[in-house]
């Protein structure tokens, strides 16, 4: 299975293009990912969104410089140069793409966390849930003593 999510930042603002047979929408834009160590050079790789994707990733208007995690399959393409040889460029099928400011502000539970009072106020404390349930009545059968 190839499934991949980079956290990536968007070097190419998305253009939306339509295929010529049955005009299928495209998005089109290249991400660029950090390098492993401190020291390489980030890596730009094209990343392509179809059909409604493609039209969700253009409305939301996703802006050079901005710091996206993006969701999808990777693949290999083989272009041919004009000097005579084939190149290999890997490309991201985009399935899923969320702007990292909006993930930030929801925590796992999924409800949207406040990120600052206002004025006069004081921040509201969540109050505490135990950790454990209560202890049942009846002990718990020990499984060690089961005669074989």
């Amino acid at each position: 299975m190839n499934h991949c999510i980079f956290l990536a930042e968007v070097a190419q603002a998305p253009q939306l293009r339509y295929t010529s047979d049955n005009q299928t929408p495209v998005a089109d834009f290249a991400i660029k990912i950090p390098g492993v160590r401190p020291d390489d050079a980030p890596a730009q790789l094209k990343a392509v969104g179809w059909g409604n994707l493609a039209q969700e990733i253009q409305t939301q208007q996703f802006n050079v410089g901005e710091r996206v995690l993006v969701e999808g399959r990777l693949t290999m393409r083989s272009i041919e140069r004009p000097e005579g040889f084939k190149e290999k460029q890997a490309e991201v099928t985009v399935q899923k793409m969320h702007r990292l400011a909006e993930m930030q502000s929801v925590n796992m539970s999924g409800a949207t966390v406040q990120s600052s009072a206002p004025t006069g106020q004081p921040a509201a404390t969540p109050t505490p849930v135990p950790a454990s349930p209560q202890p049942s009545a009846t002990p718990e059968p020990d499984y060690d003593d089961i005669p074989f």
